[in-house]
């Protein structure tokens, strides 16, 4: 089995080394989490927590002698602080492991914002609650900046005005920023305030300058480095080369750079930036100004907020913004006080909102302000019968995936699903499933139809994935159903025509997203298809979708079918006309025997037919299996013909073959067989 190779950097390279060498035999069960925890190192790639799981036995660790070149991307492994990089105890302030004896400038404690020790805040600004949320992050970019390292964040737009500031003033460095709003004419004949071309140039003009005559102390900061070369894959444009050789022009610059994660940004761009963060997901806990943690809901959400709703629940409300980022959290919270507190008009509220109030407030927040997402109102129980053992599945699997917040954090990756693929018959229900899943959730719902991923345009098809499942991270906790799931995620081939590759890169980049995926950030996966043979295997592996299949429903399953359809469209049926219903549909899926019930009741209001009794639901179930067995004739008829056709083909084919081996053998043609046009012949 192939290692794979890691190269480190740290402060004792040789201290490190030797630890390596020495593992096999005074610790063969070392795993490279455990070698990093001893002895904190940078990373010329990107760790994860899988990585972090293993063994020493299967890694090639490779230790730097000499700190790497200057723009080499360095990357803080999970669970390793900056601070313990320089040998500081965990709680200093944090330095950076390129230059672990840089000096560190002081800060000020009252000049950060903390999460209260003790309680909810008072009053809770938008920019304050990005502050609390992300404070290790940004102490951590500061301390890459003040090491003389560029780093590039990338986040949503909303959090770049309350970051930028933030971060290079904690650096300790004088910063310069490049605003939109320092254009002071419109070149090129762009209107007023407008982003023509002439604006763009302008802009870039303000960045040259910046990076030609700034200090070598101070920072540049860009805050929307993606809107001058950033789109939607990661060819090199124009403008981006135009950035480029700005950039790179004082390749020793510090720069502070800011990209949103819809816009992708080329990679001899990123590769600018000695440090690449993300800052796409709320933490499950924050630290306040005593080096305590404190669940996220009651570092960011007010004292009023908490007494209006009864039964709050700081721990668990992550599970329902694990998605979201502070702003847009405090939007929502904010919009769920004044709704429920102006219901009230002054007066003594009759029923006191509840935190399951607050929960649904967020759920409907987060479907307005996305254009796709919806709050499904399916009960697994109530809505969908029988299935029994499909739901006993479904809810074990749902009960990993709202509690994982509270599992243990080596488990998390391994324990939680990343989806299901329903599979079965049409008009089995796999869909309203779905729906029922995401209601059991408390989630948002967003289903895609396959063939609209598809795009005639190459890369296309791709950047929808990412879309989908970045907006669902948004909307955590969110569930997307791709229906018909076989036509976007097929069995990859072999061949080099145009439509494989698209395929095999569709399929590709959901592998991609699934395997990136965060525990802590409820978002599930749901493919429906009645074709799972289609499907490529490595979707089908456990640790990525769970198949399970609604086939046609048992005679149990009818039965409960038959019920839920009666009450909703209000047929009255006695249990014994429910059975014999269900006897009567056998072999038929849910939709046929809601179609049942769905034809009495229009009959009623629409027919006058009058009210439904036994007959008439009784001559409806006649009419489906007249239906189906016309429908199974025309099938056969129609095989029957394509067989005949094939039949006659095949003996004319034999036919022909005779005829031209009887003439060139000299014997003659059998009766009847067609004689061979000679007359393009030059045999004389």
């Amino acid at each position: 089995m192939s290692k794979r190779r890691i190269v480190l950097a740290c402060k004792d390279p040789q201290d490190l080394r030797d630890r390596c060498v020495m593992a096999p035999v005074d610790d063969p069960d070392l795993t490279l989490g455990q070698l990093l925890e001893e002895f904190p190192a940078l990373s010329l790639t990107e760790l994860s927590e899988d990585h972090l799981q293993l063994p020493l036995s299967r890694v090639l660790v490779d230790v730097l002698d000499q700190p790497p070149a200057a723009g080499t991307p360095l990357y803080l492994p999970p669970g390793v602080r900056l601070g313990a990089l320089s040998g500081r105890a965990a709680h200093d302030e944090p330095t950076t492991g390129a230059d672990a004896s840089a000096p560190v400038s002081p800060r000020k404690s009252r000049d950060r914002t903390s999460a209260p020790a003790n309680g909810h805040p008072k009053r809770l600004s938008e920019r304050e609650a990005v502050l609390i949320a992300h404070d290790i992050e940004i102490s951590r970019a500061a301390a890459y900046l003040e090491s003389g390292l560029s780093v590039l964040i990338r986040c949503e737009k909303l959090l770049v005005e309350h970051l930028a500031a933030e971060i290079a003033g904690r650096s300790g460095r004088p910063q310069q920023t490049v605003r939109l709003a320092e254009s002071g004419t419109d070149a090129g004949g762009a209107a007023p305030g407008g982003f023509g071309p002439g604006r763009r140039a302008e802009l870039l003009a303000l960045l040259h300058t910046a990076v030609t005559d700034a200090p070598p102390e101070d920072v540049v900061v860009v805050p929307h480095l993606d809107l001058l070369a950033g789109g939607s894959d990661a060819a090199l444009t124009a403008e981006a080369r135009e950035l480029t050789d700005v950039l790179y022009e004082r390749s020793e610059r510090v720069l502070l750079a800011f990209t949103d994660p819809s816009l992708v940004v080329p990679e001899v761009l990123a590769g600018r930036f000695g440090v690449r963060l993300a800052l796409d997901i709320l933490p499950r806990e924050v630290v306040t100004a005593d080096s305590e943690r404190v669940p996220l809901g009651q570092a960011l959400i007010t004292q009023a907020e908490v007494e209006l709703f009864s039964d709050f629940d700081p721990a668990d409300l992550y599970k329902h913004v694990a998605g979201m980022n502070a702003v847009r959290l405090r939007h929502a919270v904010r919009f769920a006080y004044h709704h429920h507190a102006g219901l009230d008009d002054g007066h003594e509220p009759s029923h006191r909102p509840t935190f399951a109030d607050l929960l649904q407030e967020l759920r409907i927040f987060k479907a307005r302000t996305s254009s796709a997402f919806e709050v499904p109102n399916v009960s697994l129980k109530d809505a969908i019968g029988g299935y029994q053992e499909v739901k006993d599945e479904l809810r074990r699997a749902l009960d990993i995936v709202g509690g994982a917040a509270d599992l243990p954090k080596e488990l998390r990756h391994d324990l939680v699903p990343r989806g299901f693929i329903f599979h079965g018959p049409p008009g089995t229900g796999k869909t309203l499933f779905a729906k029922a899943v995401a209601s059991e959730l408390g989630a948002t719902i967003l289903v895609v139809s396959g063939p609209e991923i598809t795009d005639m345009y190459v890369g296309e098809s791709e950047r929808k994935v990412r879309d989908l499942f970045a907006e669902a991270r948004r909307n955590a906790p969110a569930v997307i159903v791709f229906d018909e799931f076989d036509s976007i995620a097929a069995q990859r081939t072999g061949r080099d025509d145009g439509g494989s590759r698209a395929g095999n890169a569709v399929v590709a980049q959901l592998l991609t997203e699934l395997d990136g995926f965060r525990p802590e950030v409820p978002v599930l996966i749901i493919g429906t298809t009645n074709r799972i043979d289609l499907i490529d295997d490595a979707l089908l592996r456990p640790s990525r979708f769970r198949p399970i299949k609604i086939d046609l429903p048992d005679h149990t399953a009818r039965t409960a079918i038959a019920a839920v359809h009666a009450d909703h469209f209000g047929v009255a049926v006695r249990p014994a006309l429910l059975q014999r219903i269900a006897t009567a549909t056998d072999g038929m899926n849910g939709d046929e025997i809601r179609s049942v019930f769905r034809d009495a009741r229009a009959g009623e209001l629409v027919g006058k037919r009058g009210v439904p009794d036994a007959r008439r639901l009784g001559e409806l179930v006649g009419e489906l299996r007249r239906s189906r067995q016309q429908r199974d004739l025309d099938r056969t008829q129609q095989q029957r013909g394509r067989n005949a056709a094939a039949n006659a083909a095949q003996r004319s084919q034999r036919a022909a073959m005779i005829v031209l081996a009887g003439d060139s053998s000299g014997r003659r043609a059998p009766a009847g067989a067609a004689p061979l046009d000679r007359g393009d012949s030059t045999t004389p």
